[in-house]
């Protein structure tokens, strides 16, 4: 399988949100294949809790605005790793400490990456 387009509509929404709020270090994952609820995981990095906060309000914002509401958000209060469930996007902020810590990206090492670096090039 591969993620659709709604996802990868969204996924451009959600990385030039987390790019206009200074998020680094975005990594798209495809795990359409292994998982049966989510096409696309967005890892983002943020260098504080303050950070991190604001990015993930701000992917909630920007894609509430485009008609993608938030199906399930977790860890907000603590600003260390936000969970943003939209359905077919899942987008997790990270502060550095638990990025490197968790590894996500070695967890779905099996699934490939999507280029993310043309979606914040094609800024609208």
């Amino acid at each position: 399988m591969t993620a659709s387009d709604q996802a990868l509509d969204s996924l451009a929404l959600a990385a030039r949100a987390a790019d206009s709020k200074g998020g680094e270090d975005l990594v798209a994952l495809d795990v359409s294949g292994p998982l049966p609820f989510a096409d696309v995981f967005l890892l983002v990095t943020g260098t504080s809790e303050r950070n991190v906060i604001a990015i993930a309000d701000e992917v909630e914002t920007v894609l509430g605005k485009a008609g993608t509401p938030t199906r399930r958000r977790e860890g907000h209060h603590t600003g260390r790793w936000i969970l943003l469930d939209f359905g077919d996007l899942v987008v997790h902020v990270f502060h550095r400490e638990e990025r490197l810590y968790y590894g996500l990206e070695r967890l779905w090492s099996d699934c490939p990456a999507l280029p993310v670096a043309p979606l914040l090039a094609a800024k609208s």
